[in-house]
Protein backbone atom coordinates (compact mmCIF):
# COMPACT_ATOMS: atom_id res chain seq x y z
CA UNK A 1 0.00 0.00 0.00
CA UNK A 2 1.51 3.38 -0.94
CA UNK A 3 1.33 6.62 1.77
CA UNK A 4 -1.68 8.19 2.46
CA UNK A 5 -1.61 12.32 0.89
CA UNK A 6 -1.55 14.56 3.78
CA UNK A 7 -1.69 18.16 2.68
CA UNK A 8 0.13 20.19 6.04
CA UNK A 9 -2.03 23.27 6.86
CA UNK A 10 -0.57 24.26 10.31
CA UNK A 11 3.01 23.39 12.31
CA UNK A 12 3.58 24.65 15.69
CA UNK A 13 7.56 24.62 15.82
CA UNK A 14 7.52 26.44 18.88
CA UNK A 15 5.88 23.35 20.67
CA UNK A 16 8.83 21.26 19.61
CA UNK A 17 10.78 23.63 21.30
CA UNK A 18 9.20 24.34 24.54
CA UNK A 19 8.34 20.71 25.41
CA UNK A 20 9.58 16.82 25.27
CA UNK A 21 6.99 15.47 23.41
CA UNK A 22 6.44 11.94 24.58
CA UNK A 23 3.66 10.28 22.73
CA UNK A 24 1.61 11.30 19.80
CA UNK A 25 -2.34 11.23 18.82
CA UNK A 26 -4.03 12.11 15.59
CA UNK A 27 -7.53 13.38 15.99
CA UNK A 28 -10.45 14.41 13.78
CA UNK A 29 -12.45 18.03 15.28
CA UNK A 30 -16.04 18.92 15.13
CA UNK A 31 -15.95 22.10 12.68
CA UNK A 32 -18.04 24.43 10.46
CA UNK A 33 -18.60 24.47 7.21
CA UNK A 34 -17.06 28.00 6.77
CA UNK A 35 -14.76 26.51 9.01
CA UNK A 36 -13.23 23.62 6.94
CA UNK A 37 -12.99 26.29 3.80
CA UNK A 38 -10.72 28.47 5.98
CA UNK A 39 -8.51 25.40 7.38
CA UNK A 40 -8.49 24.41 3.26
CA UNK A 41 -7.39 27.84 2.39
CA UNK A 42 -4.29 27.53 4.98
CA UNK A 43 -6.18 30.14 7.40
CA UNK A 44 -5.21 28.65 10.51
CA UNK A 45 -3.18 29.16 13.37
CA UNK A 46 -2.35 26.22 16.16
CA UNK A 47 0.52 28.47 18.17
CA UNK A 48 -1.68 29.41 20.89
CA UNK A 49 -3.78 26.64 21.63
CA UNK A 50 -4.09 23.80 23.94
CA UNK A 51 -6.05 21.19 24.95
CA UNK A 52 -8.02 19.44 27.54
CA UNK A 53 -10.10 17.07 28.91
CA UNK A 54 -13.51 17.63 30.49
CA UNK A 55 -16.04 15.48 31.20
CA UNK A 56 -14.53 12.22 29.39
CA UNK A 57 -14.78 14.48 26.32
CA UNK A 58 -11.47 16.49 24.73
CA UNK A 59 -11.76 19.88 23.45
CA UNK A 60 -8.80 22.23 22.04
CA UNK A 61 -9.04 26.12 23.14
CA UNK A 62 -7.34 28.83 21.27
CA UNK A 63 -6.87 28.08 17.80
CA UNK A 64 -7.88 30.49 15.98
CA UNK A 65 -9.34 30.01 12.17
CA UNK A 66 -10.39 33.45 10.54
CA UNK A 67 -13.51 33.64 9.02
CA UNK A 68 -13.82 32.30 5.72
CA UNK A 69 -14.10 35.52 3.24
CA UNK A 70 -17.44 34.33 0.99
CA UNK A 71 -18.92 33.04 4.31
CA UNK A 72 -22.13 34.88 5.67
CA UNK A 73 -24.09 34.40 8.90
CA UNK A 74 -22.67 31.05 8.89
CA UNK A 75 -19.38 32.30 9.99
CA UNK A 76 -18.54 31.32 13.67
CA UNK A 77 -16.35 33.00 16.45
CA UNK A 78 -12.76 32.01 15.36
CA UNK A 79 -11.39 31.25 18.50
CA UNK A 80 -14.28 29.02 19.54
CA UNK A 81 -13.86 25.66 21.61
CA UNK A 82 -13.95 23.19 19.43
CA UNK A 83 -14.52 19.16 20.03
CA UNK A 84 -11.83 16.79 19.13
CA UNK A 85 -12.69 13.29 17.68
CA UNK A 86 -10.74 10.64 19.67
CA UNK A 87 -12.10 7.25 20.62
CA UNK A 88 -12.93 6.80 24.54
CA UNK A 89 -9.97 4.02 25.17
CA UNK A 90 -7.44 6.93 23.80
CA UNK A 91 -9.36 9.88 25.74
CA UNK A 92 -8.84 7.67 28.91
CA UNK A 93 -5.28 6.72 28.43
CA UNK A 94 -4.59 10.50 27.81
CA UNK A 95 -6.52 11.43 30.87
CA UNK A 96 -4.77 8.59 33.30
CA UNK A 97 -1.05 10.03 31.68
CA UNK A 98 -1.79 13.80 32.15
CA UNK A 99 -2.49 13.06 36.29
CA UNK A 100 1.57 12.88 36.29
CA UNK A 101 2.54 16.23 37.34
CA UNK A 102 3.93 18.81 34.99
CA UNK A 103 2.33 17.19 31.85
CA UNK A 104 0.04 18.67 29.10
CA UNK A 105 -1.48 17.97 25.72
CA UNK A 106 -0.24 20.45 22.48
CA UNK A 107 -1.47 20.48 19.34
CA UNK A 108 2.22 19.68 16.96
CA UNK A 109 0.70 20.09 13.42
CA UNK A 110 -3.08 20.41 11.37
CA UNK A 111 -2.99 18.35 7.69
CA UNK A 112 -5.78 17.44 5.78
CA UNK A 113 -5.85 13.32 4.71
CA UNK A 114 -6.66 12.71 1.29
CA UNK A 115 -10.27 11.98 2.41
CA UNK A 116 -10.91 15.76 2.90
CA UNK A 117 -10.67 15.89 6.07
CA UNK A 118 -8.80 17.67 8.78
CA UNK A 119 -6.78 16.10 11.37
CA UNK A 120 -4.93 17.32 14.13
CA UNK A 121 -1.62 16.14 15.74
CA UNK A 122 -1.41 15.68 19.16
CA UNK A 123 1.22 15.73 21.77
CA UNK A 124 1.59 14.42 25.46
CA UNK A 125 4.27 16.79 26.97
CA UNK A 126 6.30 17.82 29.27
CA UNK A 127 7.50 21.36 29.49
CA UNK A 128 11.83 22.05 29.40
CA UNK A 129 13.72 23.75 31.46
CA UNK A 130 15.76 26.64 30.27
CA UNK A 131 19.02 24.89 30.27
CA UNK A 132 16.99 21.92 28.16
CA UNK A 133 16.26 24.97 25.36
CA UNK A 134 19.83 25.76 25.72
CA UNK A 135 20.80 22.24 24.90
CA UNK A 136 18.52 22.12 22.21
CA UNK A 137 19.65 25.21 20.10
CA UNK A 138 23.21 24.36 20.82
CA UNK A 139 23.06 21.33 18.97
CA UNK A 140 21.08 22.90 16.08
CA UNK A 141 24.12 25.06 15.78
CA UNK A 142 26.39 22.32 15.88
CA UNK A 143 24.37 20.60 13.58
CA UNK A 144 24.14 23.07 11.05
CA UNK A 145 28.06 23.73 11.06
CA UNK A 146 28.78 20.12 10.97
CA UNK A 147 26.37 20.23 7.52
CA UNK A 148 28.01 23.39 6.17
CA UNK A 149 31.69 21.28 6.84
CA UNK A 150 30.18 18.79 5.18
CA UNK A 151 29.14 20.84 1.48
CA UNK A 152 32.41 22.75 2.24
CA UNK A 153 34.28 19.66 1.66
CA UNK A 154 32.16 18.10 -0.76
CA UNK A 155 33.23 20.84 -3.24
Amino acid sequence: MGKSKKIQVANNKKARFDYFILETYEAGMVLTGTEIKSIRNGKVSIKESYARIENGEIYICGMHISPYEQGNINNVDPLRTRKLLLHKKEINKIEDVLKQQGLTIVPLSMYINEDGRAKLNLGIARGKKLYDKRDTIAKKDADRKMDRAFKKDMR
